[in-house]
C-alpha cells in the first residue's frame, strides 16, 4: 500500500498543474453570432445629440432639488428594487455555494457508547475524515466561473434597475409637475368662461344681446369645469403614481413645481459601438453568456471520470471488549474513481439542454441589444420633433392670444358674435394645452435618452461588475444600497 500515498500525490500535482479553463466567446463573436443583420453606423443616425463621450450624473442636470430627493428616497423604500436587491443576495449564495466545490470537504465524527449512556455499544470513536475531488478535467471550475457570472449578472440587472427606478421618478415628477400645469390651465379657460357669461348677460340686460349667447355662454362654462375637474383628477393620479414610486402611501399629497424645468443643452450621446459595453443589462445579458458558456463545459466534463483523494485520522477505544488493534490512532490515505458507464444518455442529454441554453441566451442579448439601439434612436428622434413642436406652438398661442384680444373687442362694440370670442377661446387654451405638452414631453424624451445611453445618474464607482466576473463587488454594493439592509458577502 505503500503506493497508494504516490499515486495520490501525483494525481493532486496533475490537478494543480491542469490546463486554465477555455475562455468565453469574445465581444466580437457575441456580436457576430447575436447580431447577424446589424451594422452598426459610425455615429447615431438620429439628430439631436453631442458626439462626445457619454457623461454620468445626468439627474444633476436638471438642476432639481426636490427631484435629487424624491430619487434617493426611491432608491431606499422602492419595492422592486429592494426585490433586486435581494436578488443579489441570492446569486452571491449560489456563487459561493459553486465556489466551495473545488474546497477539500472535512468532516469530524465523534461517538460515545458507554455501559449505561449512548448506545450501549461501548465504542467510543473520534475521527476527522478528508476528501478532495481533483478538478482533473475542469468541472469544479467551471461550476465556479459559472456562478461568478450569474453574480455579475444578477449585479449589473440591479444597477439597471437602480437606473430605471431613477428615470421613473424623474419623468413621473415631469409629468405630476405638467398636470398641475395643465390643471392651472383649466382653470384659466373656466375664468374666461366665467367672463363671457357675465359679458353675454350684461349684453342681455341693456338689450344688445340675446338669450342664446346667455345659453351658449354657460353651456361653455359647463364644458370648461368638466373639463378642469378632469384634469384635477389626472393631478391626482399623478401624484399618487409618484408616491408610489418612491415608497410612500399613495394619498395624493406631494408638492411638485407649477412649473417645468428648463431643457438642458445638448446631450453627449457617445457612439453606437460604445453602448454594448457601457448600458449594464446589454453587459448582464453578455454576463449570462459567459455563465451558459460555462454550464456547458460543466457539463462535458460530467460525462468523464471523477478522481478524489480520501484521507482520514481516527481513534477507537471500547469499555466493554478488548480491540484487536492496539495502534490508535489510525490514520489513512486513499483515492477513488467513478466513471460513469451507463446512464440512458442522461449526461449527453444534460450537455444538449447546456449548449440550447447558450442559444437562448446569445439570441437574448441580440434582442437587449438592438433594443437599446432603438431605444437610443427613439429618443434622440422624439425629443428633437418635440423641440420642432414647441417652436411651432409658442408662435401659435401667440397668434391665438392676440387673435382672441380682437374677437372681444368686436363682440364688446356690437361687430361679432359670441361663438368667435368662444372659438378663439378655446384655439388659444389648446394652443397652451399643446405647447405645455411637447415641452413634458421633450423633458421625458431626455429623460429616456439618459436611461437608454446607460451612463447613470450618480457617480460611477471605481470598479463594477462590467469589468469582469471577479470584479463585481461595487456593483452588489450598488445593488444593496437600493433596499437590502444586508450587505453580500
Amino acid at each position: 500500500m505503500r503506493n497508494v500515498p504516490a499515486a495520490s500525490l501525483v494525481l493532486a500535482v496533475a490537478v494543480l498543474s491542469g490546463c486554465a479553463l477555455a475562455p468565453p466567446p469574445s465581444s466580437d463573436e457575441v456580436r457576430t453570432q447575436a447580431l447577424p443583420n446589424v451594422t452598426l453606423p459610425a455615429a447615431w443616425t438620429a439628430p439631436g445629440g453631442m458626439q462626445a463621450d457619454v457623461r454620468p450624473s445626468w439627474l444633476a442636470t436638471l438642476h432639481e432639488p426636490q427631484l435629487d430627493a424624491l430619487v434617493r428616497e426611491a432608491l431606499a423604500y422602492n419595492s422592486d428594487l429592494r426585490i433586486a436587491a435581494a436578488r443579489v443576495e441570492q446569486a452571491a449564495a449560489y456563487a459561493k455555494l459553486a465556489n466551495s466545490t473545488i474546497y477539500p470537504v472535512v468532516n469530524l465524527l465523534a461517538h460515545g457508547g458507554g455501559k449505561s449512556g449512548g448506545d450501549a455499544s461501548g465504542l467510543n470513536i473520534f475521527g476527522l475524515f478528508a476528501s478532495w475531488e481533483l478538478d482533473v478535467w475542469g468541472r469544479a471550475r467551471a461550476q465556479q466561473a459559472a456562478g461568478e457570472a450569474q453574480y455579475a449578472s444578477a449585479a449589473l440587472d440591479a444597477e439597471y434597475a437602480r437606473q430605471s427606478i431613477a428615470a421613473m421618478v424623474a419623468k413621473s415628477w415631469i409629468l405630476a409637475t405638467e398636470a398641475r400645469a395643465q390643471r392651472a390651465i383649466a382653470d384659466d379657460v373656466v375664468r374666461a368662461s366665467e367672463q363671457s357669461v357675465g359679458l353675454a348677460d350684461d349684453r342681455l340686460r341693456v338689450g344688445r344681446g340675446d338669450e342664446y349667447d346667455v345659453a351658449l355662454a354657460r353651456a361653455n362654462l359647463d364644458t370648461s369645469r368638466d373639463a378642469a375637474r378632469q384634469l384635477a383628477l389626472a393631478y391626482d393620479q399623478a401624484q399618487r403614481a409618484l408616491e408610489l414610486l418612491i415608497g410612500r402611501y399613495p394619498s395624493a399629497a406631494i408638492d411638485v413645481p407649477a412649473t417645468l424645468p428648463t431643457l438642458p443643452g445638448p446631450v453627449p450621446v457617445g457612439l453606437p459601438s460604445d453602448l454594448l459595453e457601457r448600458r449594464p443589462d446589454v453587459i448582464a445579458a453578455a454576463r449570462r453568456i459567459d455563465a451558459a458558456f460555462y454550464n456547458v463545459l460543466e457539463a462535458r466534463a460530467a460525462r468523464l471520470p471523477k478522481i478524489a483523494l480520501t484521507a482520514s485520522v481516527n481513534t477507537v477505544s471500547s469499555e466493554l471488549f478488548l480491540l484487536q488493534n492496539h495502534g490508535n490512532p489510525v490514520a489513512s490515505l486513499g483515492a477513488n474513481l467513478v466513471a460513469p458507464l451507463f446512464n440512458g444518455h442522461a449526461l449527453e442529454a444534460q450537455v444538449d439542454i447546456r449548449t440550447a441554453e447558450q442559444k437562448l441566451a446569445i439570441a437574448d442579448y441580440g434582442r437587449v441589444a438592438t433594443k437599446a439601439f432603438s431605444e437610443v434612436e427613439g429618443a434622440l428622434s422624439a425629443e428633437f420633433a418635440a423641440n420642432d413642436r414647441q417652436t411651432f406652438l409658442a408662435s401659435a398661442v401667440n397668434n391665438n392670444g392676440r387673435t382672441v384680444e380682437l374677437a372681444q373687442v368686436r363682440f364688446r362694440v356690437g361687430s361679432g358674435d359670441l361663438r368667435a370670442v368662444l372659438t378663439q377661446n378655446v384655439a388659444l387654451y389648446g394652443a397652451r394645452t399643446a405647447l405645455l405638452r411637447a415641452q413634458s414631453d421633450a423633458l421625458v424624451q431626455r429623460v429616456n435618452l439618459y436611461l437608454a445611453l446607460g451612463g447613470g445618474f450618480d457617480e460611477p464607482p471605481a470598479q463594477s461588475a462590467a469589468e469582469g466576473p471577479h470584479a463585481m463587488q461595487s456593483a452588489a454594493a450598488s445593488a444593496n444600497d437600493a433596499g437590502s439592509a444586508h450587505p453580500v458577502h
